[in-house]
Parts: structure tokens; sequence; C-alpha cells
């Protein structure tokens, strides 16, 4: 499995003067077996990171949580299924998810596809899950989705420790 370098320097940073991100603008990587897309990194006194993800049916982070930030997810295109504990909520298009930190969550991708903002914010931390994707993917350009590769759980785990996500468990269970 290729692995991004802990070193990767994201390329894109969000110019204050213009404030707008365009469609195709980002630094994209092969994530986890989708593809994200920094729209905003975090840094300096930037409080929170925005990470577009296009993911293909049955796709699902492992249970986790983050220490210091909040997270938001939008859901642009298809519906998901968010794990919060005991309940288990439906995120059809248009829905918008607060995940506050600590709280232990996972998601899955429910439809043929999706697409996903993901918003991570901190009033205590620069957010650091842009930096997280940087660090496990692999750049890729043009942006598309990556052909499936083997998943070591382990280096996941030992990854996202380093940027303040705890991993509890395993991705949701395979659709049918």
């Amino acid at each position: 499995m290729h692995r991004g370098s802990m070193d990767t320097q994201l390329a894109h940073t969000i110019d204050p003067a213009h404030a707008i991100t365009g469609p195709d603008e980002g630094s994209h990587f092969h994530f986890l077996n989708h593809l994200a897309s920094v729209k905003v990194a975090a840094e300096g006194e930037r409080s929170m990171s925005v990470v577009q993800i296009e993911a293909d049916r049955g796709f699902g982070a492992p249970l986790h949580q983050h220490e210091h930030e909040d997270e938001l997810f939008v859901v642009l295109d298809g519906e998901l299924r968010f794990f919060l504990g005991d309940d288990v909520l439906e995120g059809p298009a248009g829905s918008i998810a607060y995940l506050a930190a600590t709280r232990p969550h996972t998601f899955q991708v429910v439809s043929d596809t999706a697409r996903i903002l993901n918003v991570t914010a901190s009033r205590t931390h620069a957010p650091r899950f842009d930096e997280m994707v940087s660090a496990l993917g692999v750049p890729t350009d043009p942006k598309n989705l990556p052909a499936p590769v083997p998943i070591d759980p382990a280096h996941v785990a030992e990854v996202c420790g380093q940027f303040g996500i705890t991993i509890l468990g395993p991705p949701p269970a395979p659709l049918d």
C-alpha cells in the first residue's frame, strides 16, 4: 500500500483576499480507498479545516473520536449512515451532522456514491484532520477515486493518534 509522507506539505491554502476555493481546487489525496480533497487547510490562526470526501457505497471510517476537534459533516450528494453510540441515524443529501469533540462515531456510505464536506474546528487547538489526511493519503492529480487497496488498521491507528484522533474500533460491517 502506498502511504503519504508525514512531511507532505498541504499545497492548498485559501487566499484570504479571495476567500473562495473552486470546485476542482485543493490538494487531492487517495485516502483510505476514497478521494479526499483538502479545500481549506488549517494553519496559523485558522481555526478550521475543510476536506471534501468522495466515496463509493460501503466506504466507512473506523470508529473513532477526535480529542480536540468538533466535526461537521455536510452531505452534498448521496446518503450516509451515522453510528453514534447506540444511535444509527440516516443522513440523506442536504443533511448536516454535528459531532462534538470526544464523541465516538463512524459513518458509512449507503448510496452508490457520496460527496461530503468534512469541516473540523477547535477553540483550543489548530485542527489537524487535514494534516492526517495528507499523512495517510497519496497525492493525486487528476482527482479521481482510487482503485481499492488493502488498508493496514494498525498503521491507520498509529498515524491518527499522532493527530489527536483515537481509533476505537473497525469501520461498519460491509453492506449487503
